[in-house]
């Protein structure tokens, strides 16, 4: 008898995996309203395969007139959805019921330092856990002051997408 391993696309790592592909699909399905501004879907093509990839990231904050959403690329400057966005800069962007096409501009240090700080307030029931989050991810303790702020915007990049002329 054979057994399929339990890391495989039926075991752990595939149940994750599928997991975390719903709120793609809920865009797909054209229920993003669900997910309100809190997330966007992001289409973009690849760099290398010119393939469409998609990409579901937290909103840190969304500002109406624009619209303009402010995302981060925790896995820094890096980050696959990231490079592909700089390379072929095609994106398009779905943040409730809303489609555009989109331009992106990075934040720089003091104004993604701004946004860090005004997420922070706005969630702080869970701010210590996002605190060590994102610690893990910056591989030194944030403590969330604005030095650390500053230092974390220096490390991953914020990104903010808005329609294309």
């Amino acid at each position: 008898m054979t057994r399929r391993s339990p890391v495989g696309p039926t075991g752990p790592q595939g149940v994750l995996r599928r997991l975390f592909r719903v709120p793609v699909y809920l865009y797909w399905w054209k229920c993003g309203w669900l997910l309100g501004h809190r997330f966007l879907l992001l289409n973009h093509t690849g760099r290398r395969t010119g393939l469409r990839r998609h990409v579901v990231l937290e909103v840190l904050e969304y500002r109406e007139d624009g619209p303009e959403a402010v995302v981060m690329s925790a896995f820094g400057p890096g980050a696959s959805w990231l490079r592909n966005i700089e390379a072929i800069p095609d994106a398009e962007v779905v943040i409730g019921s809303r489609y555009f096409a989109a331009a992106h501009r990075f934040l720089g240090e003091e104004e993604a330092a701004a946004v860090i700080a005004r997420y922070e307030r706005r969630n702080r029931f869970i701010a210590p856990l996002i605190r060590v989050v994102l610690s893990h991810l910056l591989g030194w303790r944030y403590r969330g002051s604005p030095e650390d702020r500053r230092r974390l915007a220096g490390q991953l990049p914020l990104v903010a997408f808005r329609p294309r002329d």
